[in-house]
């Protein structure tokens, strides 16, 4: 990820409704929510959320696809990687002891289940 690319994503995400359509689609991954129920839940009108969600894709952070007649929306899992690690990437100056508490922290969320080993 280049500098223009994290200031389109993170300028995608510095608007309340964009924001809480994102962190509520990485909520309902994998399977995504359609169109209108994201428009339901987040309310705000149909037209309203498909111009929020043409921002988010256009910004690599969401993807959708067509199912008969609906749209099925999901966060793009990748462009959260790509930004998140772009921000981090010379974290503390390389030094380990700041960076640490910062991936501690992130870890837990994500860490896979230790009985699926």
């Amino acid at each position: 990820m280049d500098n223009n690319s994290a200031i389109v994503a993170l300028g995608a995400l510095a608007q309340t409704t964009r924001l809480e359509t994102f962190r509520l689609l990485v909520r309902h991954e994998p399977a995504g929510i359609p169109a209108g129920e994201l428009a339901r839940l987040i309310d705000v009108p149909q037209n309203t959320m498909s111009a929020h969600l043409a921002t988010l894709s256009r910004a690599g952070l969401v993807t959708s696809e067509r199912q008969s007649r609906s749209i099925i929306y999901r966060a793009h899992l990748n462009g959260l990687r790509e930004l998140t690690l772009f921000l981090l990437k010379d974290c503390c100056g390389g030094s380990t002891e700041l960076c640490a508490p910062l991936i501690a922290e992130l870890t837990p969320c994500c860490a896979p289940d230790a009985k699926l080993s």
